[in-house]
């Protein structure tokens, strides 16, 4: 816990929040690292993960970037929740495929913050871009 706040760390926030998310567990998602704002998050796609076009699903890039958006948002140690997200997809994404999202802090105020969040196959491809804004709560993790 951040004694000097009284607030719980990034990291403690994030261990809080997967506890009981059992889809980013399902996804097999693996935190690289987190910090106030910041968060990089990587995936391998299975084959479950595939679409009938034989690619990967939109909404698993989606949910990737949606988790890191969640995470680096929530790491100040205030509940904050999404309000609108979007996402452009790039590059068709494969099975085997390995995809790291990684959060940029574009904004953060009081009640909102705005973040982009690049996600990149193994050869560093971008494969998408999220960005996603979310309302900063007053309640504490």
């Amino acid at each position: 816990m951040d004694h000097t706040r009284g607030l719980k760390t990034p990291k403690e926030i994030i261990q809080k929040m997967m506890e009981k998310d059992a889809y980013s567990n399902w996804l097999g998602l693996e935190v690289l690292s987190i910090e106030k704002g910041s968060c990089t998050i990587t995936c391998e796609i299975k084959e479950i993960m595939q679409n009938g076009f034989s690619i990967a699903h939109g909404g698993i890039a989606y949910s990737i970037a949606d988790t890191t958006l969640a995470f680096a948002a929530n790491s100040y140690g205030y509940q904050s929740f999404s309000i609108e997200t979007s996402i452009s997809h790039l590059r068709k994404v494969q099975v085997k495929d390995t995809l790291k999202a990684t959060t940029n802090e574009i904004h953060r105020g009081k009640k909102t913050g705005v973040y982009q969040i690049n996600i990149t196959n193994q050869d560093d491809e971008l494969v998408a871009v999220f960005k996603g804004t979310v309302y900063i709560s007053k309640i504490p993790w």
